[in-house]
């Protein structure tokens, strides 16, 4: 974790409004440090600004020092509170696989879930009674045989889930749209206390952070992406779940759901997203099925998961950690923060990848395996490689070759 006032300054940027994950990794890759970002001129910061006109100002006048100071106020103030940024070795390496990882997590509660085989289970909101019942029956079954659930807390499929899993032996994760602070829905309060002893509230937005229609999507992404696999128990036609199944599936997430009465309206997400190659599940155990490759992956042998989620972040936080004492960082120590900027990154390497994809689209996981190299060494140099515009994501989780 960083100190006190390391972790003051990177809030002071990382929660600066229209400054956003891509613009944060940019400013880091090129300026290297936070405290060489609070330093910059207009000229140095606004190439690594998507909406510059926006957040220039903001960034430069530091008006987010009044959130970093709520976020530090509300860490100290309270039990099983933590504030993870993409410094910290228990940061989920699963968030940036394939997508821009979140600056800043706000949890409350068991923090160890994070590290846990997850899958997510989502639904609607407005969910028939049977519904309810599956849904807590899989999140019970699933967290009696070890796995997290993952959902977002909100009423319906989700609380049902939610509800099912704190009953098990594991436990449950709930991705918030609001800030970490903020219950929503209201009638949820007694779930947000019991997971918040138990399981793990998780939330990238700053405190204070009320209900807005264009955060639930943001939010989607991340239960999509903390999952090795997403359930879907009744959706309509057109819904946030079907939005979390998309973002499952361009992530190279298993991608499931549970099939209705063709009379219930409610079903007909479900059934469409079975059409669309979806794997049709009626049990715990068709999920488990369908995800045992992925849940086999996930289980790295400790030692060897710790040492890559270092590298994993380079390309996103550069030099950063300890910034009043660089030279002493211990690079060989997988227990305290190693950066390299990225221009040292092997070229050789890079060039090695680069022959490997050609110019189709491939899947990372398939390069990977082409390379033998680790999925989370060559994510993070394919990173580096989409930062400075080489290439880019297409659909489904691939990258390809732009120049």
């Amino acid at each position: 974790m960083l100190h006190r006032d390391d972790l003051y300054r990177y809030l002071t940027v990382a929660l600066t409004p229209y400054l956003g994950p891509i613009s944060f990794a940019m400013l880091m890759k090129r300026l290297g440090s936070i405290d060489t970002i609070l330093k910059a001129s207009a000229d140095e910061l606004k190439p690594c600004l998507e909406q510059a006109d926006k957040a220039l100002p903001l960034l430069q006048n530091r008006t987010a020092e009044k959130s970093a100071e709520c976020a530090m106020v509300w860490l100290e103030k309270g039990q099983n509170r933590s504030i993870l940024t993409l410094l910290d070795t228990d940061y989920p390496l699963s968030l940036a696989q394939g997508m821009r990882p979140p600056p800043v997590l706000f949890l409350h509660g068991n923090i160890q879930l994070l590290q846990q085989p997850k899958i997510a289970i989502v639904g609607s909101r407005k969910a028939t009674p049977q519904a309810v019942h599956i849904a807590k029956q899989f999140g019970q079954a699933l967290s009696e045989q070890g796995i997290t659930v993952v959902s977002g807390f909100a009423d319906g499929i989700d609380a049902a889930a939610h509800q099912g899993a704190l009953l098990g032996k594991n436990s449950t994760i709930g991705v918030l749209g609001t800030g970490i602070d903020i219950v929503y829905p209201a009638k949820n309060q007694d779930l947000a206390v019991e997971m918040s002893q138990t399981g793990l509230l998780l939330s990238e937005f700053p405190l204070n952070t009320t209900p807005v229609a264009k955060n639930f999507p943001r939010r989607n992404r991340l239960i999509a992406a903390l999952g090795v696999g997403t359930v879907v128990i009744e959706a309509a036609e057109r819904s946030g779940s079907l939005i979390t199944a998309r973002l499952a599936g361009e992530l190279g997430r298993d991608v499931m759901a549970v099939p209705g009465s063709i009379f219930n309206p409610q079903s007909a997400g479900c059934h469409k997203l079975i059409r669309d190659g979806a794997a049709l599940v009626t049990s715990a155990a068709d999920i488990l099925a369908e995800c045992e490759h992925a849940l086999s992956a996930f289980r790295l042998p400790e030692n060897q998961n710790k040492a890559n989620q270092d590298l994993f972040r380079q390309p996103e936080t550069v030099a950063i950690a300890n910034t009043r004492q660089p030279e002493k960082i211990n690079h060989k120590n997988p227990k305290e923060p190693s950066f390299r900027q990225p221009e040292t990154l092997d070229n050789t390497e890079k060039n090695r990848i680069l022959q490997a994809m050609g110019f189709d689209p491939i899947h990372p996981d398939t390069l990977a395996q082409h390379l033998q190299m680790h999925p989370a060494n060559l994510y993070a140099i394919l990173l580096d490689l989409e930062l400075d515009g080489i290439i880019a994501t297409t659909s489904n989780g691939f990258y390809q070759r732009l120049q």
